[in-house]
């Protein structure tokens, strides 16, 4: 608890803006979901018939806040709801297998209830799932929240949620997949006077004026709470989705600030997080967001839009005129940390397949460790992007390289995640998993076959290593994380011709939070042999404060790829067992 010394206003959720109602078509097939739920949603009370939910969720209304939810205005829980369970229904995507769990935490006009404390909801909903006695949903890993507090920006110290959400993580095993939050402020483009000025600037000038405009709001746009939580994944949005050229052309009095570059959206908060960790660790679809003018004359003044038609992703909605099969459109932090939790579901589903019952056996908290490594591994910064934050942020001096890194991540995190290629495989790459734990002040070491087919090579390769853990905290102590693992970059790099690569967080930036992600590239021709490997190794360092006195469980995901080489996948699968079937997209 904080100390008593001041009173803050009760926690409020941003609400999102949505347009563009429209039906589903009349003869859709929704398939079935069966099984016991891996992943559960905190959120508003959902409309658990409309068409695409019905039979999909397990409705815990742990709070008795359904009844005062009008259903006209239960947008935001069916949409993330929609999200999780079929992704963007611009795309055809698969749809869960599994039903989700759902504790709505928000009733009426999709805010959190006046007479109770938001930490008190999370922390019932979440222990409810997993009690000893009579468990909700016992099988629950993944945990997301599309929410944040509006009135709780994060500034250096950790709010009480975030602080909950970590114990809750380190006790249960669960992996939370919270937002990063919305800022959807106006703000001035100051040398532009009116929104026609604007619109006709050409790229990269518009995108330029655009992050300058921003980087001098950095210190009013930081993360909202909870998102500052250390053991969990905070996702924050990339304007990216999937709407058609022809629907885009609908776009009438917005312009899109940053096309055709893929980066983070102006709306979405910016880290770092707390002890200068990198925050958002991963970017997700939050659809392209588009500006609109709110004032013109001195100055153009602008805010970011809601989801459309033109710039959204597609997602059940509320009932209208008599019928339920409505979608509509959403954005935000919230829907891509909806898309990071389905996400981490589908590579739960793709390790229980290819694995069975090896996967499955390991703990709660080693799969969610694994999970975490997975869904972060394949993140990266676009080039262009990262460019542009460092030729506007600077600062100018290539010396200063580690602060010109540090401003790219408070927008990008670790980088923007390739959902694909966290589930399915390739032929040309090949990529790794461990799960383990380890004592106090100990080492693990993991050693990687390297196929003979990437030998005399002279082709783009890289590798590619993500490390993650559940650390205990010292909600006393400054350090506040009690435990800090480090993965030691084997010697046998220099060997495989790699470097490590420029367009990442620096390491020391890196190794703040609970997450560790790096990645070597290089073009010149390994020399390899039948034998050859690397080993990377995982240690824990000395316990800050008093000592831990219990084993901490870590994952570790590393993959090699030289992309146009086919045996990559086949000969790195004959060195490990058991066996691993290649899964085609």
């Amino acid at each position: 608890m904080d100390a008593v010394m001041h009173i803050r206003p009760q926690s409020i959720a941003s609400p999102d803006s949505t347009d563009d109602a429209a039906q589903s078509p009349a003869d859709q097939i929704v398939p079935t979901a069966d099984g016991e739920p891996i992943l559960a949603i905190l959120d508003g009370v959902p409309v658990a018939q409309h068409p695409l939910l019905r039979g999909r969720l397990n409705v815990d209304d742990l709070f008795g806040l359904e009844p005062a939810a009008l259903v006209a205005e239960r947008v935001h829980g069916t949409a993330m709801a929609s999200l999780i369970a079929h992704g963007d229904r611009n795309l055809a995507e698969p749809s869960l297998g599994r039903r989700i769990h759902f504790v709505p935490v928000m009733g009426a006009g999709d805010q959190f209830p006046e007479d109770r404390l938001v930490i008190d909801l999370v922390y019932q909903a979440v222990t409810a799932m997993r009690r000893d006695n009579d468990p909700t949903a016992r099988l629950v890993l993944i945990v997301n929240i599309s929410l944040g507090n509006a009135r709780k920006p994060f500034q250096g110290r950790l709010s009480p949620w975030a602080r909950l959400l970590d114990r809750l993580s380190h006790r249960y095993g669960i992996l939370f997949c919270v937002s990063a939050g919305n800022h959807v402020q106006p703000f001035d483009l100051p040398p532009f006077l009116t929104m026609a000025e604007y619109e006709a600037t050409v790229q990269p000038g518009r995108a330029t004026q655009t992050l300058t405009a921003l980087s001098a709001l950095i210190g009013y746009r930081r993360l909202l709470s909870p998102s500052e939580t250390i053991n969990g994944i905070t996702v924050g949005s990339a304007n990216i989705d999937a709407v058609s050229p022809a629907e885009r052309r609908g776009a009438a009095g917005r312009v899109d600030p940053f096309q055709p570059m893929v980066t983070a959206n102006p709306s979405s908060a910016l880290g770092p997080g707390f002890a200068n960790s990198v925050k958002p660790d991963i970017l997700m679809a939050g659809s392209r967001e588009h500006l609109t003018m709110v004032a013109s004359g001195a100055a153009l003044a602008v805010r970011p839009t809601g989801g459309a038609r033109p710039h959204g992703l597609r997602v059940a909605a509320p009932p209208r005129d008599g019928s339920n099969n409505w979608e509509h459109y959403t954005c935000g932090t919230s829907a891509a940390s909806a898309l990071a939790s389905r996400t981490a579901h589908r590579i739960h589903d793709a390790l229980e397949e290819a694995y069975g019952e090896q996967f499955v056996s390991l703990s709660e908290h080693q799969r969610s460790v694994i999970l975490k490594a997975l869904l972060v591994h394949t993140a990266a910064w676009p080039s262009d992007s990262a460019d542009l934050i460092k030729s506007v942020l600077g600062p100018p001096d290539a010396k200063q390289h580690v602060r010109q890194k540090d401003n790219v991540r408070r927008f990008l995190g670790f980088g923007i995640v390739s959902a694909e290629d966290a589930i399915y495989c390739a032929s040309d790459r090949a990529t790794f998993w461990a799960a383990g734990t380890l004592g106090s002040e100990t080492r693990r070491s993991i050693t990687v076959p390297l196929p003979t087919c990437m030998s005399g090579q002279p082709l783009a390769h890289s590798v590619r290593a993500t490390l993650a853990w559940l650390t205990p905290v010292l909600p006393g102590r400054q350090s506040y994380r009690s435990v800090k693992l480090s993965l030691l970059a084997p010697d046998e790099l220099g060997g495989f011709r790699v470097l490590p690569a420029k367009a990442q967080p620096d390491a020391n930036q890196a190794s703040k939070g609970t997450v560790f992600s790096r990645r070597w590239d290089g073009d010149k021709a390994p020399a390899l042999t039948a034998t050859s490997s690397i080993e990377f190794v995982v240690q824990r360092e000395p316990d800050r404060g008093a000592d831990v006195d219990e084993l901490v469980p870590f994952g570790l995901a590393v993959t090699v790829a030289m992309p146009g080489i086919s045996e990559v996948y086949n000969q790195a699968r004959a060195r490990i067992a058991p066996a691993v079937p290649l899964r085609a997209r």
